[in-house]
């Protein structure tokens, strides 16, 4: 297995960290609200036999900078594109898992011509649905109960639970530790005001409020696939469904008995999934023409 290296770079005043590995086509992958590139460590490792794996802390989140500022997809996606233009990568494949597949999909439409392929991985953006405890983040006064929910003595209790399980012999799903992560990285006041931030900017409290669906039909010629855990209580497998039946052309894989994250409930099946989808696509070709043509045809 070839280990990713952690790297820094300051991209408009601000210190950007991100994982590379490895040689080849380039995979970018884009993480979750609240969590990190270190998400995405069991499936790294095995991609950077085959690709030029990146995986940015976004800002806001893991040991990027956490700046007053915004925190829209359109924001992240154009930081997305200036850490390619940095680290001179043309052109990828781009992987998104849940606030990073809306991130994705934003980076897609902003920028075609740096997206090879489309990968949704329990995505956000795609319907209205989202688990109550990201909706409660997104309510009035969150700000100040987020500091007790996250006080040292809760964050270490869970790390203790955690822990007492791995010494029996219980290995915490995927969830558990996805969540736990997330939960620990709200230990700090500027990770929090990022948090709040990032999520009113896609949720609110009736659920998520930004919606990708009406411009999916854009992803005709964009080889894309839509990967979902089954039993995903913070988003759920239908969205990856009625994505699928939009997307024309698209894959749509469901892993059994995974939550929202299954790249960490099953690497091996996650990274066998992703090579062969790469391997059996063409990259896609975009132009302005093309995009004229696509949205002139639907247009109601």
């Amino acid at each position: 297995m070839i280990d990713s290296s952690s790297q820094q770079i300051e991209l408009h005043g601000h210190p950007v960290t991100y994982q590379r590995a490895g040689e080849g086509p380039a995979v970018v992958l884009i993480h979750g609200i609240t969590s990190s590139s270190r998400t995405w460590r069991e499936v790294i490792p095995a991609l950077a036999e085959r690709y030029t794996v990146i995986a940015p802390d976004l800002l806001g989140h893991g040991r990027s900078a956490k700046p007053r500022g915004d925190y829209s997809l359109g924001a992240y996606a154009s930081g997305i594109r200036d850490l390619l233009v940095a680290l001179e990568i043309p052109r990828a494949t781009v992987v998104g898992h849940s606030l990073g597949g809306g991130v994705a999909m934003q980076f897609a439409y902003q920028f075609p011509d740096r997206v090879e392929r489309l990968v949704l991985v329990d995505s956000g953006g795609l319907g209205g649905e989202v688990s109550l405890v990201l909706r409660a983040a997104t309510l009035p006064g969150a700000e100040w109960v987020l500091p007790l929910l996250a006080s040292a003595p809760l964050r270490n209790a869970g790390a203790a639970v955690g822990s007492l399980l791995s010494r029996v012999g219980v290995r915490p799903s995927a969830d558990v530790r996805g969540l736990s992560e997330g939960f620990e990285s709200l230990g700090d006041a500027d990770a929090r005001r990022a948090f709040v931030h990032t999520a009113r900017s896609v949720i609110d409290p009736a659920g998520q409020r930004v919606d990708a669906s009406d411009r999916l039909y854009l992803s005709e010629h964009v080889p894309s696939l839509i990967v979902w855990g089954e039993r995903d209580r913070m988003i759920p497998v239908q969205h990856g469904h009625d994505a699928h039946a939009l997307m024309p052309n698209s894959r749509l894989e469901t892993f059994p008995g995974a939550g929202h994250f299954p790249f960490n409930d099953d690497p091996k099946r996650f990274v066998a999934v992703l090579d062969d989808f790469i391997a059996t696509t063409e990259p896609a070709v975009f132009d302005d023409d093309l995009i004229r043509r696509l949205m002139l045809r639907n247009r109601s």
